[in-house]
């Protein structure tokens, strides 16, 4: 399958411009499954909780609408971020194919002023198990704890869909370990540009790639502009947990030590 991953540079509080920009650059490259950044919509940088507030959708809303229609035209899948309005407000990422919505992620670990913002998510780490191959699902930050990633391959994903807003330099190496040490592969859809904000500047690294199991970078984009790539990738790789002849992967853990 062609995996792609789309690195955006939302303006912030510009959903429209911003949802359409996106699917413009999807639009230039065919892929069976498309990978977003983090609160693409939307932009990152909320001065507070009621500007979140303002800005979220509702997992049906106006993103949702140009994004599904994109994916019902060209018989696709797509991950991507936003603020997702329900009982509270969460840092989510929702799954949606060509005949609409299939699943959602909410952020378990948020990061610095994301504590401030959102709600911890409550709905774990979800795989789904799609005609294309078994797709899991983190967000940004959630790369620092090996046990979002392992989790994710327990449950038997094969593609880890990563929408983010990397603002330290770290997460594109890190995640060739996670890949490594679960036989994933992981596509991190990151943004670019920088944004100022009530006293907080952030500048965003860019960097967005899609890693084998093997650890080997199979694609990175730059740390600037706007850009897309697609890599056609062998899902059932990720099955294969097995160095050699005496070593299992996930089968020679030893659960009982962990404590």
């Amino acid at each position: 399958m062609h995996v792609a991953v789309v690195q955006t540079d939302p303006k912030f509080g510009e959903v429209t411009a911003n949802v359409h920009a996106a699917v413009n650059l999807m639009q230039s490259a065919r892929a069976d499954f498309y990978v977003l950044p983090e609160l693409f919509n939307t932009g990152y940088n909320f001065a507070d909780s009621d500007e979140v507030a303002r800005l979220a959708e509702g997992v049906t809303g106006f993103t949702y609408h140009v994004i599904a229609e994109f994916a019902r035209c060209h018989a696709c899948y797509v991950v991507y971020g936003f603020a997702e309005r329900a009982e509270k407000i969460y840092n989510s990422a929702a799954l949606i194919g060509p005949t609409g919505h299939i699943g959602l992620y909410r952020k378990v670990h948020l990061f610095d002023r994301e504590n401030t913002l959102f709600e911890p998510g409550n709905l774990g780490f979800p795989v789904f198990n799609l005609p294309i191959g078994n797709i899991g699902i983190m967000i940004c930050f959630d790369w620092l704890y090996p046990e979002s990633a392992r989790t994710l391959a327990l449950k038997g994903a094969q593609l880890i869909a990563h929408p983010s807003n990397l603002v330290m330099p770290y997460c594109p190496d890190a995640m060739v370990t996670r890949c490594l040490e679960n036989r994933v592969f992981a596509a991190t859809a990151d943004r670019v540009g920088e944004e100022s904000r009530e006293g907080v500047h952030l500048h965003f690294i860019g960097q967005s790639e899609i890693v084998s199991p093997s650890g080997e970078i199979l694609v990175r984009l730059g740390g600037e502009g706007e850009e897309i790539r697609v890599v056609e990738v062998e899902l059932s790789l990720a099955n294969i947990k097995r160095l050699n002849k005496h070593n299992d992967l996930l089968k020679g853990r030893r659960e009982d030590q962990y404590r």
